[in-house]
């Protein structure tokens, strides 16, 4: 899938809903996960890592300050939230808040918010879970195996192999001045207090 897929799958899943996002999405989140089923695995992989892309760029202050304004205040949960909401915009609207996010201004949905005084325009959390239940449904895993295979594709990518990856490696105490003594003994060393 390249990005003009990406965008006809997002576009063709928004059509009908005036780029409504209400229930945190659900219609077109629903949408998104049917047309997504109709693909295959490795379709629906690319997507979610298409969608990473476009959501990480969406990443900047400006974008957070009109997420912000329009939701009466945005938490970091809430940012991931707005920007799967402008990313179901479609692409047209997507890159006039790239470009622009004042421009969310003219947005119909920005504006019946805010003559509604509606705190939940644009914030779409369902969209953010697409790839994974639509990809769940065409292979019958289990949301693990989802983040499983796009961990393997994002491995491959970074040319790491699976001798290097040991992911976070083993959970401990970072309070525990012992332990951290007998794992990592040299800075333990520098940045710990010797009397305890």
């Amino acid at each position: 899938m390249d990005v003009d897929e990406f965008w006809a799958v997002v576009e063709s899943a928004g059509a009908g809903l005036d780029g409504r996002t209400d229930d945190d999405g659900e219609a077109v989140a629903a949408a998104l996960v049917t047309r997504l089923a109709a693909t295959s695995p490795e379709s629906i992989l690319e997507f979610q890592e298409l969608f990473d892309q476009l959501h990480d760029a969406l990443y900047r202050w400006n974008v957070w300050t009109a997420a912000y304004l329009i939701g009466g205040g945005c938490s970091d949960d809430s940012f991931i939230d707005f920007r799967a909401g402008v990313i179901a915009l479609g692409r047209e609207w997507y890159e006039r808040v790239l470009a622009s996010p004042d421009a969310l201004a003219d947005h119909p949905v920005v504006r019946e918010a805010a003559a509604e005084d509606d705190d939940g325009g644009l914030f779409a959390e369902s969209v953010n879970y697409v790839a994974s239940e639509a990809y769940e449904e065409v292979t019958g895993d289990d949301d693990e195996a989802f983040y499983e295979a796009m961990k393997v594709r994002e491995r491959d990518a970074a040319g790491i192999d699976d001798a290097h990856d040991s992911g976070m490696g083993e959970d401990f105490d970072f309070d525990d001045d012992n332990e951290m003594r007998n794992r990592l003994p040299r800075l333990a060393e520098l940045f710990l207090d010797p009397d305890v």
